[in-house]
């Protein structure tokens, strides 16, 4: 009797503790957490789709290999995201794609962020309607995907395990987006473009334009930072006016060349805010440099990694040109002080027919403008260009010194003639108070890549603003007649349309299947009857203890008769 009532309270207790166990679950199921995400790129150029043109996601999650894809969330990390699951999503007709984006970029392996900068150059040549977002990955997201990656591997267990995980362990996940307000195009945006002057020496020199576009691209506007693209051009260009005009401020040291420094907008738009500046000063201005004799256009690109370095040209300079001795003076002080860099000169002739330019120096060239593109990417196309994993991790500040030193001596050495004055190709003319300080090109990176430089937010967003802003009063700090031209689109007819909702305030549920209630119910009701069991053995164990007695009571009673009347002896 003893082990049969162990038993029962044994039963007993682990119901209770199952029951407790599920009813934490329970309770944590219908906790939410919300997050933002940033919407994948929507805009028009040229008339031609780009991005995706949906935004609201209601949408149960799910792992990139989970066998029906169909009206679900599909959730990737990184290396999940190739164009291959991208295009699956796409065939399967899911509801969303959510991208996991990690806080520490140089943590990731090369191949990796390779792969999804290329994924992501494919992807934004698309027009699709699945809303595509980028989240921050922290400790709730990757709780999220491992547990929707586990649902997908339990897929392959038998059928038993399936159902019983199905019904009490499994965890499903519903992502909302809060806002349900349809997606408007914006055709106001701003596009301003920065110029500052160095005044040369003479009454008429020759001009040199230094320029560089400021604004960033990738998957995500409000994730795109533009650190070595380009950022990295930005830097260079600022230090270059800080250390030219140390020079220039001494009638002395002055070059006999005007030196024209111009940071634009819509670089990344098939630049937009170059194109602009240049209708401006060419053909509304009464007098502008421009109109003057142009030596070069020297357009700086993606300089912050690399061991090579590659000038883009529309047309091969002539020998005798400003272009060609430039260029001399670039190979001679590559090859005497960094040796171990490669240089080369890419030619690709400008198609008019195409509606877009692959690099900056084009524009001037259409206006038959001289110039070229400096950068250590040979191929316009590169992924690198328009990517949101461009950040810090991307960028060396040591070969950003050193591409700067290279610019800046070429420079020097073209515009003092050094060579004919018999200089030799080692001097450096650059070191002591007109050192390349490395301190400041890191202080510049920081600032350029403290908040996303897309074009649709420079206009619209304080912090943006407030950039250039701060890019304007650098320039004032150097140079002379520094002015801020602000181009607007004609709204009947714009270049470029942008939409909003670009960032959106998003819910993730966490819920239990309907299996799950099923499952409760049965051990709430299995939880009852054991105890309705253990009150029934009581009573029976109660009322034979009761029945032994009496029986007992009754024996003692006609044994004290017995012996009362001496019938036992």
């Amino acid at each position: 009797m003893n082990m049969r009532m162990r038993s029962v309270v044994a039963m007993v207790l682990f119901v209770l503790l199952t029951a407790q166990h599920l009813n934490a679950s329970a309770l944590s199921a219908i906790s939410s957490y919300e997050f933002t995400g940033y919407r994948m790129q929507h805009y028009l150029l040229q008339q031609d789709r780009h991005g995706c043109r949906g935004a609201i996601v209601v949408a149960e999650a799910c792992s990139s290999d989970y066998p029906s894809l169909a009206r679900r969330c599909v959730i990737m990390k990184l290396p999940d995201f190739t164009l291959q699951s991208y295009e699956e999503a796409q065939r399967q007709n899911a509801a969303a794609v959510l991208i996991l984006m990690p806080s520490n970029i140089s943590a990731v392996p090369h191949e990796v962020i390779q792969s999804f900068m290329e994924t992501e150059v494919e992807v934004l040549q698309k027009d699709t309607l699945m809303p595509l977002y980028v989240v921050a990955e922290d400790e709730q997201m990757l709780h999220m995907y491992e547990q929707v990656k586990l649902d997908t591997a339990t897929r392959a267990s038998s059928i038993l395990v399936r159902v019983v995980r199905s019904m009490v362990t499994a965890t499903a996940f519903q992502i909302l987006s809060s806002n349900s307000n349809p997606i408007k195009p914006l055709t106001d945006n701003t596009i301003s473009t920065l110029e500052g002057v160095l005044p040369g020496l003479g009454e008429d020199p020759q001009a040199i334009v230094i320029t560089a576009h400021y604004d960033s691209f990738g998957l995500s506007p409000w994730l795109s930072y533009g650190a070595d693209s380009n950022g990295s051009g930005v830097a260079i260009l600022l230090e270059l006016a800080r250390l030219f005009q140390k020079l220039y401020r001494d009638p002395r040291s002055r070059a006999p060349y005007h030196l024209l420094f111009s940071l634009t907008g819509g670089g990344k738009y098939n630049f937009l805010g170059t194109k602009r500046w240049l209708e401006e000063n060419m053909d509304h201005a009464e007098s502008s440099l421009l109109h003057d004799n142009v030596a070069f256009v020297l357009c700086l690109d993606t300089l912050a990694n690399g061991d090579e370095l590659y000038l883009h040209v529309s047309r091969p300079p002539k020998p005798g040109t400003p272009q060609h001795d430039f260029i001399y003076q670039l190979e001679q002080v590559i090859a005497s002080r960094f040796p171990w860099v490669k240089f080369d000169m890419i030619h690709k002739k400008i198609n008019l027919g195409e509606p877009t330019v692959a690099w900056e120096h084009e524009r001037y060239a259409v206006r038959r403008i001289p110039g070229f593109t400096l950068s250590h990417l040979d191929d316009p196309k590169s992924a690198l260009r328009g990517s949101i994993l461009d950040t810090m991790a991307q960028v060396d500040i040591r070969k950003l010194k050193r591409n700067a030193i290279i610019v800046a001596e070429s420079l020097a050495r073209f515009m003092y003639n050094l060579s004919d004055k018999g200089s030799p190709k080692e001097i450096q003319l650059f070191r002591g108070q007109l050192e390349v300080l490395d301190s400041r090109l890191t202080a510049l990176m920081s600032f350029l890549t403290s908040a996303p430089r897309a074009t649709q937010l420079m206009d619209k967003e304080p912090t943006q603003n407030l950039m250039i802003s701060t890019l304007e009063h650098e320039l004032r700090q150097h140079l002379l007649q520094v002015y801020r031209h602000s181009f607007k689109q004609d709204r009947r007819e714009p270049d470029i349309t942008f939409h909003d909702q670009m960032s959106q305030p998003m819910m993730m549920y966490r819920v239990k299947p309907a299996a799950f209630d099923l499952f409760l119910g049965g051990c709430i009701a299995a939880y009852l009857g054991i105890i309705y069991y253990a009150i029934q053995v009581c009573c029976i164990c109660e009322a034979s203890v009761l029945k032994h007695v009496e029986i007992s009571q009754l024996l003692l009673q006609v044994l004290c008769f017995s012996c009362k009347h001496g019938l036992l002896h």
